[in-house]
């Protein structure tokens, strides 16, 4: 029998790793049960440390079964072994992460104090400090919290952003703690960081705009979120990313060479020069299947008669790239359905001669096309599937990533 995908290496990137997880008092502590969950899953060890404060909303118990160790959080308790717990806690240690981070927290590890044992463990672990802020919106506008974020910026830690949302004091504004799965890939980010690098990337992102006349178009509803997260992403793990995008109103992905079309043929034209340099095409764009046959020279005027507009299809830019690839080039598909999902995409995955087809479901109005998340299905070649949960984009582009890097590894060298 097969292992569950589950299990697959390429899912587990940070075996081997050990993080260290702070818990400090927030509302958000319960969340820490889902971070804990998914580190693991991802193969780290971690170990958990609260505060008093963190210790109020969620209880050691919990932190202590879900992480499969102990949970410190005394300095001066008798120690089951004869060592300066803070001290090994610390060396360690791969990461620290601090997940909530109160405006309390924030401010004692900008500052260096240690009045209790995660604020010791992060004043002398030499791995990475991540801090998610999680705490009411006044708290965190206020210029002390932010002056205490900028100061541990300045000094290399990693600050993951609070996000906007309906907060515990019955507000909406910015402080809810970042999501678990997108804390989660952070500290992937940041300590895998480089598993694609020296990996040509070229991505596709966006809708094209084919011209009915010359103010007039057709297009549809993709707004290059996903293919700019993963863009993205892979430049944040190593890669040489180029994105080739049609209009959207999203700004250029850090790291990344960008190159502008608007219709379907000028991203063939983009898509094919660029494709025999690559060693990865993730094709994530939503070029139009048809483009008008004779587009009109001058705007097409209302008239009370029906009109009439000849369509041609267009080519199959991904196909093309299935067809021509030479060995070892890993052709990446997108495939977004409203019906029968997965007979559709094992089709389209057979006829576009791909080694992974990401399969979605666009009829869902709160994943997907315009949406910040996404869920779906993983489809290979070889006749793997795995499910992906529904996540933030960013999130979801980490996990397609992971299983990229997953069949670079299996390539024959």
């Amino acid at each position: 029998m097969s292992r569950p995908q589950r299990e697959h290496d390429s899912d587990r990137p940070l075996a081997g790793k050990t993080v260290v997880l702070g818990v400090t008092g927030s509302i958000a502590a319960y969340k820490a049960a889902e971070i804990i969950r998914r580190l693991t899953e991802l193969g780290a060890e971690v170990h958990v440390t609260a505060t008093r404060g963190g210790l109020e909303f969620v209880t050691a118990v919990t932190l202590r079964t879900l992480s499969g160790n102990p949970v410190v959080t005394d300095m001066f308790a008798d120690p089951t072994e004869w060592e300066i717990k803070h001290v090994s806690l610390a060396q360690r240690a791969d990461a620290v992460l601090v997940a909530p981070a109160s405006a309390n927290a924030i401010a004692k590890l900008a500052h260096g104090l240690a009045d209790e044992f995660l604020y010791a463990v992060a004043l002398a672990a030499r791995g990475p400090l991540l801090v998610a802020p999680a705490m009411n919106t006044r708290m965190y506008e206020h210029p002390a919290t932010q002056a205490n974020l900028a100061l541990l910026r300045s000094r290399g830690a990693h600050i993951l952003e609070a996000e906007v949302g309906w907060l515990a004091c019955r507000e909406v504004g910015r402080g809810r703690l970042a999501d678990p799965e997108c804390v989660a890939a952070a500290v992937v980010e940041v300590l895998v960081k480089g598993d694609l690098k020296g990996v040509r990337v070229l991505v596709t992102a966006g809708p094209t705009r084919e011209p009915l006349d010359p103010v007039r178009f057709i297009s549809n509803r993709s707004s290059g979120k996903m293919g700019y997260a993963l863009a993205e992403a892979a430049a944040g793990r190593g890669a040489q990313v180029t994105l080739v995008s049609g209009p959207t109103a999203l700004p250029d992905p850090i790291g990344c060479q960008v190159l502008r079309v608007t219709t379907a043929a000028e991203m063939r034209e983009a898509v094919l020069a660029q494709f025999p340099s690559c060693d990865v095409v993730i094709a994530v764009a939503a070029p139009a299947d048809y483009a008008p046959a004779a587009p009109a020279k001058q705007k097409i005027r209302r008239t009370k008669k029906p009109l009439t507009i000849a369509l041609q299809p267009t080519a199959d830019i991904i196909a093309e790239c299935g067809r021509t690839k030479r060995a070892g080039q890993l052709v990446v598909a997108f495939a977004a359905e409203t019906q029968d999902l997965l007979a559709q995409a094992q089709k389209k995955l057979k006829a576009k001669r791909a080694d992974l087809l990401v399969a979605n479901d666009v009829s869902r109005p709160d994943v997907g096309l315009e949406a910040d998340r996404n869920a779906g299905y993983l489809l290979f070649a070889d006749g793997r599937q795995q499910e992906l949960p529904e996540l933030e984009k960013r999130a979801f582009a980490e996990r397609i990533l992971d299983a990229i890097v997953g069949l670079i590894a299996a390539r024959p060298t």
